[in-house]
């Protein structure tokens, strides 16, 4: 087996989460990574399967024994990052990782895994669109959808530096996409 892993990667409502589920869903030797955070649970969320949740201490701990892939602190003493066991518990199992990460991360985990990873940047058809998809949603105040749209075009910015782009102009079409990209990849 040879250990491969998929990165998504893309600004928030793009649709990244929704076309990874997708591909979880098509009967390959996927499995989704499960990130690390220092932020307590939310209501219905479950440890170990949603993320593993730390104390702000034993991340920092982590951190310090190097146990992570990638990790960062995105707000003040609010940490996520990609546990090295995490990926290893994975590839054990013969499957290959997949990730749903912000795009800063996604470039680390890139950087990390070199050939053994395809990076894929999901892309809003433009950022008009994203704010009218992230208005739809009804999560979003004036100033958080402002700060999500800020954030958006620095994430754009780094699309280049993806291996791919798949442009979500059209859900199934994306998928599609998306699919025939990564069974190229599982492939190779």
């Amino acid at each position: 087996m040879s250990y491969k892993a998929i990165i998504f990667s893309a600004p928030s409502g793009a649709g990244k989460t929704t076309i990874v589920r997708y591909l979880l869903n098509q009967g390959l030797p996927l499995e989704f990574s499960i990130s690390a955070c220092s932020r307590p649970p939310r209501s219905g969320e479950k440890d170990g399967k949603d993320y593993y949740f730390l104390s702000s201490k034993k991340f920092k701990q982590n951190i310090f024994t190097n146990a992570f892939v990638e990790w960062e602190e995105v707000y003040e003493d609010m940490f996520y990052g990609t546990l090295k066991s995490e990926i290893n518990r994975i590839w054990e199992n013969e499957k290959t990782v997949i990730f749903d990460v912000d795009v800063f991360g996604g470039l680390k985990l890139k950087k990390a895994l070199g050939e053994k990873a395809l990076a894929i940047f999901i892309a809003p058809p433009s950022i008009e669109e994203l704010g009218i998809r992230l208005k739809n949603r009804g999560t979003e105040t004036s100033k958080s959808l402002a700060k999500r749209l800020s954030k958006a075009k620095k994430e754009l910015a780094k699309k280049n530096d993806f291996d791919f782009i798949v442009i979500n102009n059209n859900l199934e079409i994306a998928c599609q996409k998306t699919l025939e990209k990564v069974r190229n990849f599982l492939n190779s």
